[in-house]
């Protein structure tokens, strides 16, 4: 896909998923955060940034490791993205710098932040490279990066949300989703844009759905397929509906999905 349609979509397709994505995706892709935020081990007084914030699932948890002598400023593609961290922030009393941004040209200046984290956003960037040049650009001297995708498609048992929405558009939904995540990809990528000291964990976990309803919602419409999604009339979203849960039937027990989940982080230095 070329590089400016994909940013248009992602961008447009996450305001459509943006009112919905914490009440779908909040605990399920905790472990991911979890691990991310341990290997950048934030500080009080630091500096950091949270790129493809989206609804500030990383960047509270953030604020509060660095607490109110550090900053935090967060970014997201997606304005209603930032509209809801920015809300969420003043309804916290919390002071930051909240704005839309392309991760791949950060409207920061060099040296700025002593951590950069990107939870689960590199992704959807059409050219993840350039993200991290910028979040190397934008950290001190010795700062670290830290950043968390989903793992290998073989490894993520809800895969096939991407061929059954694509098979009902014109194009590539998430062209290159899994990329970062087959075996050390995302590794390599940071000692190309220039990291030292560079390490890489994978985890495997259930994505748990308590039943049917939640696992179409996270799948359709608070996760990436939004904006195709919302282009779908009803024959065509019921077909959509029900080819996915008999993809993932395997993994039910009584209402309950247990999704097979792999999650990829990694930490580098500046």
């Amino acid at each position: 896909m070329e590089d400016r349609l994909q940013r248009r979509v992602q961008r447009y397709g996450w305001n459509k998923a943006a009112a919905f994505y914490d009440s779908f995706w909040s605990e399920q892709l905790r472990p991911a955060q979890d691990l991310m935020l341990a290997l950048a081990a934030l500080q009080p007084g630091e500096r950091a940034l949270d790129i493809a914030c989206g609804t500030g699932l990383v960047t509270f948890r953030a604020a509060d490791a660095v607490g109110p002598n550090g900053l935090i400023a967060a970014s997201d593609i997606s304005e209603d993205m930032v509209a809801s961290v920015a809300a969420a922030a003043a309804a916290r009393g919390l002071a930051g710098d909240f704005r839309r941004m392309d991760a791949e040209t950060l409207e920061h200046p060099d040296a700025a932040f002593d951590a950069v984290l990107c939870g689960l956003g590199l992704m959807y960037v059409a050219e993840p490279l350039n993200a991290l040049r910028e979040m190397r650009r934008v950290l001190r001297p010795g700062g670290r990066a830290a950043a968390a995708v989903w793992g290998a498609r073989r490894n993520c048992g809800w895969a096939e949300i991407f061929p059954i929405v694509e098979s009902r558009t014109a194009s590539d939904v998430c062209p290159m989703f899994f990329a970062l995540g087959t075996g050390s990809a995302m590794a390599a990528a940071f000692r190309a844009a220039g990291f030292a000291g560079v390490r890489e964990e994978r985890i495997s976990v259930p994505i748990v759905f308590p039943n049917a309803d939640a696992a179409i919602g996270a799948a359709f419409i608070g996760g990436p397929v939004a904006l195709a999604h919302s282009r779908f009339d009803e024959p065509t979203r019921d077909s959509a509906y029900a080819e996915y849960l008999a993809s993932i039937e395997t993994y039910r027990t009584g209402e309950a999905y247990h999704v097979p989940g792999e999650f990829v982080a990694v930490v580098g230095r500046a």
